[in-house]
């Protein structure tokens, strides 16, 4: 850890890894009312579960953003944030609408709008928090003088992400222009600028961990910044179909979404061809697992899987059944939970007393959750193929089809425990090793930062 202000990326590491398992608990809930009788059915029901585990999801996720920024922006830009109190109150504030919300969310207190269920007051507070991180890391780089493009690209995809927030503070009496106007948030983050945040942290983990020339990553980002902008603002439309839009929407979400895959393609293409011109010397290759496995995943999950089911012939079978669950989950974990686990491992080492190399809990953990959400993603896919079959073509009610394909839930359990496992052997791997929080020129790995940052 070069500067002492880096050390606030802790704190904000170990709320979303806390919040992380807490997702992990109503999700594994969820799919248990799944397989029969539910003893929770008049206390925690699915409806309830289910809005706070995707809830959890968003706050845990953007939370680790926010660390790994604060972690790398002070690293990037070689000086101290501008502020450590400021981001302190901002984590306290975060942490207090994060925990309001879900205590809200018990009481069926929520706007029941899909992934934007904070009532008004929340999203007032996520507007003012993300501001003052804006501010914070805005005046940092102010401060330093120096704006990589890594930096440029980050802080960019934070800032519309911010911005695309507010359509969620509106409020339409029509439920077509509600679900308009909301995927002008989820949309264009989750497959739009969000990966532009992907790319920044993937660029950055890669010259660092492989020494690559910091020019040619930078174009390389600006190719993947060019796809987004390209393919995922007009890609929003394979959202439209069956919402009561004009029938034009078709035949643009359809060439539209064929073409997000392309960014993807790019971004995996990135990482791998820099890994094998430069091999896998630095000593955190826990860290290059994860770094290389986001990319790659996020191919499969996002990119292959989304392409599977956005066409409108096959959507209009496919559209709110399991086989969405079935890209989601890949597609989210492998773009963002991968490359803030990534983060959080290539920052261990010198926020912690962990050991560069990493453990043998840590490889458990990456391998046990690469399998669990593999055989997550199988068995959401054979259950929604079912699904589709037995509702969409042959006509069964939704209970008649969902005894039918029961036992994919049972394996859907099964893998999500051993993702969940793996899950909690990372959190125990970080938490088990004491923090330091002073800058340690000395610690582990920062000879190869030093050369890195003389190189780049």
């Amino acid at each position: 850890m070069r500067y002492k202000s880096q050390s606030v990326a802790y704190w904000y590491f170990a709320v979303s890894l806390a919040l992380f398992g807490l997702q992990l608990v109503f999700g594994l809930l969820s799919a248990t009312k799944y397989l029969g009788p539910d003893p929770l059915l008049y206390i925690l029901p699915f409806d309830v579960t289910k809005v706070i585990h995707t809830n959890l999801l968003i706050v845990w996720v953007i939370c680790g953003f926010m660390g790994a920024t604060y972690w790398m922006v002070p690293d990037e830009s070689r000086t101290e944030l501008h502020s450590t109190r400021l981001a302190y109150l901002q984590l306290v504030l975060w942490v207090l609408m994060g925990v309001t919300a879900v205590i809200g969310y018990l009481f069926r207190w929520g706007t029941g709008n899909k992934l934007l269920e904070q009532p008004l007051p929340h999203k007032i507070v996520i507007v003012i928090v993300m501001l003052m991180f804006l501010y914070n890391v805005g005046m940092t780089i102010k401060k330093s003088g120096r704006l990589t493009t890594t930096e440029g690209v980050l802080l960019g995809g934070l800032g519309l992400a911010a911005l695309l927030y507010l359509p969620a503070l509106l409020h339409y009496e029509n439920y077509t222009v509600s679900i308009f106007y909301r995927w002008w948030t989820i949309h264009l983050w989750v497959e739009g600028v969000w990966e532009m945040i992907q790319g920044g942290f993937l660029a950055y983990l890669l010259i660092r961990l492989s020494g690559a020339d910091r020019e040619v990553m930078e174009k390389w980002l600006y190719v993947i910044v060019g796809l987004v902008f390209i393919a995922g603002i007009l890609g929003t439309a394979h959202h439209y179909y069956w919402v009561g839009v004009p029938a034009y929407w078709l035949p643009i979400g359809g060439v539209f979404s064929a073409l997000e895959p392309v960014a993807l393609v790019g971004m995996a293409i990135y990482a791998y061809s820099t890994i094998k011109r430069s091999g896998m010397s630095h000593p955190n290759k826990l860290a290059l697992h994860w770094t290389v496995g986001s990319a790659v995943f996020t191919l499969f999950g996002a990119g292959l899987l989304g392409l599977a089911h956005t066409f409108p012939s096959v959507n209009k079978w496919t559209h709110g059944t399991l086989i969405t669950a079935m890209h989601g989950h890949a597609a989210f974990y492998g773009a963002y939970v991968m490359i803030v686990l990534a983060m959080i491992t290539y920052a261990a080492p010198s926020l912690t007393r962990r050991p560069e190399e990493g453990s043998a809990m840590g490889y458990w953990s990456f391998w046990m959750q690469l399998g669990g959400m593999f055989g997550m993603t199988l068995s959401f896919a054979t259950a929604g193929i079912g699904q589709v079959y037995l509702e969409r073509i042959m006509g069964l009610g939704f209970l008649d089809a969902q005894l039918k394909i029961q036992i994919h839930f049972v394996m859907l359990l099964a893998t999500g425990s051993l993702f969940a496992i793996g899950v909690a052997l990372f959190i125990i791997d970080f938490f088990r090793y004491a923090p330091r929080f002073g800058a340690q020129l000395d610690a582990p790995g920062d000879a190869a930062g030093l050369q890195a940052h003389a190189g780049n």
